[in-house]
This record gives C-alpha cells, sequence and structure tokens, in this order.
C-alpha cells in the first residue's frame, strides 16, 4: 500500500483553532461549527502505535451508518459529510466523563472489567461483580463502567456513579440523561449486530452539551475504535476452550502488542508490515458486515490529505 493513501496527519493551515487528538484532528469555525477529521492513526494504550490504510474512512462511514440508525434515540453532533474521512459537526462542550458500556467480562486494558476481575477485585465502577466468571462469559446484566475522559494525552481513570456526582463532573439530570442514552444505544447497536452475525461486547460513547445545554452525541459511535465486536459463531466454541473470540476491531493489534510486551511501561516493537496490512483488511470487513454495504475506497487526489484540503476549501476563511 503505498504511503500516498495513508492519512497519518490531517494538518491544514488554512483552517482555524486546530487541535489534535489521538486519532482525529479538528479545526473550531467562527460560526460554532467543527471540522473532525479521521486519520488512519491506530491508538491503544494511551499511545498511537501505527497508521492503517482506509482506517479514517472506514470510521468517519461506519459511524455515520450508526448515527443515522440511532438518530431517534438521542441528538447527535453531525451537520455534513463534505469527505468520506471527514464530518462537520456542531462544536460541543464535551462532558468529562466517558460511558463504557459492557455487555461481557472481556477486555486487554487496565481499565478493563477483565483485567480488574482477574486481578481478584470484585467491586468496580460502583458495580459488584459475582465470584466464578469466566473470561470472555455475558454478564448478568448490562453495565456501565465511566472513567474520566483524559485530555491532551492523559489517561482515563475508572469512575463511579457516586464519583462523578460526588466531583461535579456531571450533575445528576446529566448523568441520568448520558446513562439512558447509552444503554439504549447499546441495546439497539446489539441488536443490529446480531441481524449481521455479531455480538456487540462493550463500547464507549462521548456526549457533550449544545450552546442551549442539551445533551448531544459526539465523536463516533460503534465503531471497530470505540467497541469490541465478536463474530457470533464463534462466541461458543472460543468460549469453552478459553479462547479469545474472533473479533472486528483493534483488538487485532492491541492484543499481538500486549502479548509481547507491557505496553504500560515497555517499549512498543515495531508493528509488522504484514500485520498493518491485515489490520486495514480487518477494518474493511468490518465496514461491510457491520453496516451490509460494500467498502469503497476513495482513491482521488494524489494523497488522501490533498483530496480532503480539496473537499474542505469552501470552509477554508
Amino acid at each position: 500500500m503505498s504511503v500516498s493513501r495513508i492519512l497519518s496527519d490531517a494538518f491544514i493551515p488554512e483552517l482555524p483553532n486546530y487541535y489534535k487528538g489521538k486519532v482525529r484532528e479538528n479545526y473550531d469555525l467562527p460560526d460554532g461549527r467543527r471540522i473532525i477529521i479521521a486519520t488512519d492513526r491506530l491508538s491503544a494504550f494511551d499511545i498511537v502505535l501505527a497508521s492503517i490504510p482506509f482506517k479514517g474512512q472506514v470510521l468517519t462511514q461506519t459511524a455515520r451508518y450508526w448515527f443515522e440508525e440511532t438518530a431517534d434515540i438521542c441528538p447527535n453532533h453531525v451537520l455534513d459529510y463534505p469527505d468520506p474521512n471527514v464530518v462537520i459537526g456542531t462544536r460541543l462542550d464535551i462532558l468529562p466523563v466517558e460511558i463504557v458500556v459492557r455487555g461481557y467480562l472481556a477486555g486487554t486494558t487496565s481499565t478493563s472489567i477483565l483485567t480488574k476481575y482477574r486481578n481478584g477485585e470484585r467491586e468496580m465502577y460502583g458495580v459488584r461483580l459475582p465470584d466464578g466468571l469466566r473470561d470472555n462469559e455475558k454478564l448478568p446484566e448490562t453495565i456501565i463502567t465511566p472513567t474520566s475522559k483524559a485530555f491532551d494525552g492523559g489517561h482515563d481513570e475508572p469512575l463511579s456513579r457516586e464519583e462523578i456526582l460526588e466531583r461535579g463532573l456531571l450533575t445528576e439530570a446529566q448523568w441520568n440523561t448520558v446513562a439512558d442514552y447509552a444503554l439504549a444505544l447499546f441495546a439497539r447497536g446489539q441488536a443490529r449486530a446480531a441481524e449481521r452475525g455479531l455480538i456487540l461486547v462493550d463500547t464507549k460513547y462521548e456526549f457533550g452539551t449544545d450552546k442551549d445545554g442539551r445533551i448531544v452525541l459526539a465523536d463516533e459511535i460503534h465503531t471497530p475504535d470505540s467497541s469490541r465486536y465478536w463474530i457470533a459463531e464463534s462466541y461458543e466454541k472460543s468460549f469453552e476452550t478459553g479462547e479469545r473470540p474472533r473479533s472486528f476491531d483493534k483488538d487485532f493489534i492491541r492484543a499481538w502488542v500486549a502479548d509481547r510486551c507491557d505496553p504500560y511501561k515497555d517499549p512498543i516493537p515495531d508493528i509488522p508490515a504484514e500485520l498493518i496490512q491485515q489490520t486495514s483488511e480487518v477494518y474493511r470487513q468490518a465496514y461491510e458486515v457491520i453496516t451490509g454495504k460494500v467498502f469503497v475506497p476513495d482513491l482521488s487526489g494524489a494523497t488522501v490529505l490533498d483530496r480532503v484540503r480539496g473537499n474542505l476549501r469552501p470552509y477554508f476563511p
């Protein structure tokens, strides 16, 4: 894959108020709109591990599918899609809490309930889990495991509902709204995923408030980056043998790294080129299975950045 088809950075000097996140690059327009460009960077363990061809297009278009599928549940930030990697959204004040919804005892990161459960914890995120659960087992009920929203490269920290309210991160009314939205979005996601032969295992949501104080869904929804998907037909056998079910998500590289080092302490080994290409295929397949649509990579423009810049020219001052 030519590097010209990989969007590792999306700095466009003609656009104002630049902010670079781990995966997305943002520009705030004077009229209250935000330009959000999904790069091909893959982030895990609070760092960028690699750039994956067409990942940004997959994320933007998968999120588009889900924003449209869930618009009846809660408002979202989307205004327009001028490019396959770009969404124009309403600028929001992002709430300082990420809402993570989990249906299974799974995960690889330090904040995952599986990691904590293996370490002997049973009380976490204000929830008590019973003894005797096995890796990747379906939980007795869907739970919310909130974390602090880490800005500027900080680390997410586990929270409970009580801690969120005591620290004034959200009001009780805000918490009730985001919790209700999140559970309804997750239920819709699980139902749609099941129709496609997938299990939506867990996911994160970000919410913000608009200029009227209304809570709005932001960022992305049910993408392979924000969610863990398992192939449903692989689940029972994998669960019985204690293996990780086949997945459509960034666990593909995340698990490879975690098997070779402690990613929070050790240098990250170089990701092999063939693994990067395989991961690109996983993202593209994920889009097709999740949405039921054929993925068509946009190969216009000399480079991805040139194409994005051209499509965003109407937004230049």
